[in-house]
């Protein structure tokens, strides 16, 4: 049981970390992005297509759009907040009235996603002594907090995507487009995760499902 919940709790950490990682580190994971087509206009190559990451955000036309592996775009160098230049996004065809709450909800993910990540670490970390019943409750406190904040962030990432296209759609129609990005599913992957791990640490805590206390001449330990 220690042993599975230890590999739930490492793939949980990994998700998180590489959501952190997100583009323009890894360019391939980002958060979501936005697709502006204009009417009536030819394609040109003025940037319409903007993915956001949680350290910057790449630019691409029509004329050269992104793939996963090539073409990333024009990308801004990693940095610890950011903003949209507003000029980039009228140049483009966007309403200015979009840079403004965009700032803000990039704002606060930036801070969630390092935190889930830091937290899921700190949990993998203490999942290493859970042989000792004073750290499993340790590591049972850490991981709901994790849960908690990796909840929070899906439900973040979520709010940016459908909420926001909702709303734009009503204003803009198709011009506008929204489309949440792979972190955003990876973060849900971790949270379940999260969760499941909430749920095996409980039974070893509590000596449930099965689960007993072993002693011994090489210290404590549970077994099934």
């Amino acid at each position: 049981m220690s042993v599975l919940t230890f590999i739930v709790l490492l793939c949980a950490f990994a998700l998180y970390l590489l959501a952190a990682l997100s583009l323009p580190i890894i360019k391939a994971i980002y958060l979501f992005q936005l697709n502006f087509t204009a009417a009536n206009q030819p394609p040109t190559s003025i940037a319409t297509n903007f993915r956001f990451g949680v350290w910057g955000f790449c630019a691409s036309s029509v004329l050269d759009e992104p793939t996963v592996f090539t073409n990333d775009g024009e990308c801004t160098k990693p940095q610890l907040g950011y903003t949209i230049p507003a000029d980039i996004l009228a140049l483009a065809g966007y309403p200015p009235e979009i840079t403004d709450a965009l700032v803000k909800a990039l704002t606060v993910l930036l801070v969630l996603h390092p935190t889930a990540a830091g937290l899921s670490f700190l949990t993998l970390l203490l999942g290493l002594f859970i042989r000792s019943h004073g750290i499993t409750i340790l590591t049972l406190v850490c991981c709901i907090l994790t849960a908690i904040v990796g909840s929070v962030v899906l439900a973040a990432d979520l709010a940016i995507g459908l909420v926001a296209e909702h709303k734009l759609k009503d204003e803009f129609g198709n011009l506008l487009q929204v489309t949440l990005g792979d972190a955003t599913w990876m973060i849900g992957a971790a949270v379940a995760l999260s969760w499941l791990g909430v749920i095996f640490l409980s039974a070893i805590t509590c000596y449930c499902c099965g689960i007993h206390r072993k002693h011994g001449w090489y210290g404590d330990g549970y077994y099934e």
